[in-house]
């Protein structure tokens, strides 16, 4: 009897290894998240502009993946959740803030420079914290503020954009780029309401096959139109959350009075 007790447990102990955990694989996509965020610093500081833009856009991508994959896995916890935010401090934080910085900010001088530039960093930190301890103001499905891999991406494509073609003026350069940096991180730490992107599964191609639809819309457009594509897609993304927030407010205070 002792035997076959003694062989169960150890059957139970070599099928569940007690140092491997559910949340490896979606702590280990958030790592390399991490990674790439530091890769496009590293870029950014050696003028590689395309390239650092690269890898915060694998970076936003595989944020999107660990999510998906911890929810598949049933692996959601406290630990995931952290090193999420400090991955994406480093990603959609400073890397963005530097890479303006050095894109065109920094021919303002070091204190006008790194004062825009750092804006997204606080911002961005305002709206992980917030997120992190519950205190929030959007609904199920919501965001409360801008989330911070949007506003990379926004910056991402922007600056994508204008190294390519560049029809802007030093000057209109560093003041579109000073007031993107400055709208940005007011958005990301504003109560206004983004609506949560679902996963592209395919119980919503049944359920909403319109919505589904847009992903490969926006791939194609990516694909054809690149930079400019992005930088409007984020574009579009920022101002559908600030009409969805004017109509709410509409309905839940003017029109309740």
């Amino acid at each position: 009897m002792k035997e076959d007790e003694h062989r169960k447990s150890f059957r139970e102990r070599t099928a569940h290894p007690p140092f491997v955990s559910r949340s490896l694989v979606p702590s280990a996509i958030t790592l390399v998240n991490m990674v790439c965020g530091y890769v496009a610093i590293i870029l950014t500081g050696a003028d590689q502009f395309v390239a650092a833009c690269g890898f915060i856009i694998a970076a936003a991508l595989l944020d999107t993946v660990d999510g998906f994959v911890a929810r598949l896995t049933n692996a959601a916890s406290r630990f995931g959740v952290e090193l999420d935010s400090l991955s994406d401090l480093v990603s959609f934080g400073a890397a963005p803030a530097y890479l303006v910085y050095k894109f065109g900010l920094e021919d303002l001088g070091i204190v006008q420079g790194v004062l825009f530039s750092s804006l997204l960093v606080v911002g961005s930190g305002i709206r992980l914290a917030r997120f992190n301890t519950g205190v929030t103001f959007g609904g199920k499905g919501s965001y409360s503020g801008l989330p911070a891999p949007a506003q990379a991406l926004a910056v991402a494509g922007f600056v994508l954009w204008m190294d390519g073609e560049g029809f802007l003026l030093p000057h209109d350069l560093h003041t579109v780029l000073s007031g993107l940096t400055v709208v940005l991180a007011l958005l990301m730490v504003s109560r206004i309401r983004y609506n949560a992107l679902p996963d592209p599964t395919l119980e919503l191609v049944r359920e909403k096959p319109l919505q589904a639809a847009v992903y490969p819309l926006v791939i194609t457009a990516l694909l054809v139109y690149q930079a400019k594509a992005l930088f409007l897609a984020m574009l579009l993304y920022i101002l559908l959350g600030l009409v969805r927030s004017v109509s709410l407010f509409f309905r839940e205070v003017v029109f309740q009075r």
